[in-house]
């Protein structure tokens, strides 16, 4: 079976074929409409350059809206928008202490996310 391009460079099957076996396999992995939801909320929010480097600070151990705000070059009121936007996704949780709020990843899920990203990213072509 071929496949052809087309001008905008999307590949196409050249004959119309359809494996049922595949495809009723294929479907039995298929997630909720909810799920596929929510997993573009989070991928949608980590597309954000601000919020996919406080995540990546958070990999690496729990610090406050302050020093979030120091190391990614924001304000405060910027990073506690992206840290509550974070949050309600439920890749952050917090604590305060005091007049402190820290900031830890909500789990190991988000790390393993991450470091599967960044492998991928930084692994060579072909490898």
């Amino acid at each position: 079976m071929g496949v052809t391009s087309r001008q905008d460079g999307a590949d196409l099957c050249e004959v119309q074929c359809v494996d049922p076996e595949k495809v009723a396999r294929a479907a039995r992995t298929m997630l909720s409409v909810e799920t596929v939801t929510q997993a573009t909320e989070t991928l949608r929010a980590l597309g954000d350059p601000t919020r996919l480097r406080i995540v990546r600070a958070l990999m690496t151990e729990e610090l406050c809206v302050c020093d979030l705000a120091t190391l990614v070059g924001h304000t405060q009121p910027t990073v506690s928008h992206s840290l509550r936007a974070l949050r309600q996704l439920r890749l952050v949780r917090f604590r305060k202490e005091g007049k402190i709020a820290y900031y830890s990843l909500a789990d190991a899920h988000v790390a393993r996310l991450l470091d599967e990203i960044f492998q991928h990213i930084e692994e060579p072509e072909g490898g």
